[in-house]
């Protein structure tokens, strides 16, 4: 893997190192920790960079369907393609097995690599009292991967 091409950064979250200073990473790791931090970032929320983050937290009251699962799929893909250049993302999915749980599941490689990476992100939904699975149904996942 080329190493200048990957770079290393702060980790995240941010912790301290076993000497006290900041805690750095780099390679695959470095990779990884951006993905978590573009999905967990809420476009807005960075007030110096108002564009950066991905647009699933919009989605926190949606049902749980495959309706979700597409717009979720379609906004993970987008997201990482804009803000993280050094991955390519071969494919998104999204399962749930819990009424407010959806388990978003990156598959990737990191660019210039034959490497093959998967990155499990739960997103937690709130779902409404009027969806079955909320009354003790068995939820209906959404498990249509996107190709």
């Amino acid at each position: 893997m080329p190493e200048q091409f990957v770079g290393s950064g702060w980790s995240f979250p941010m912790r301290i190192s076993p000497s006290g200073g900041i805690a750095l990473v780099s390679g695959e790791r470095e990779i990884e920790e951006a993905i978590q931090l573009v999905l967990a970032t809420a476009p807005g929320e960075r007030p110096m960079r108002p564009e950066y983050g991905c647009a699933i937290h919009d989605l926190v009251f949606a049902p749980v369907n495959e309706a979700t699962a597409g717009r979720i799929r379609s906004e993970v893909r987008s997201s990482l393609d804009r803000w993280e250049p050094r991955i390519e993302v071969d494919e998104v999915s999204v399962t749930s097995t819990e009424p407010a749980v959806l388990y978003i599941d990156v598959r990737y490689h990191i660019r210039g690599t034959n490497n093959p990476r998967s990155l499990v992100f739960p997103f937690y939904v709130i779902p409404s009292h009027d969806e079955p699975g909320t009354s003790g149904e068995e939820p209906g996942p959404a498990t249509e991967s996107d190709r």
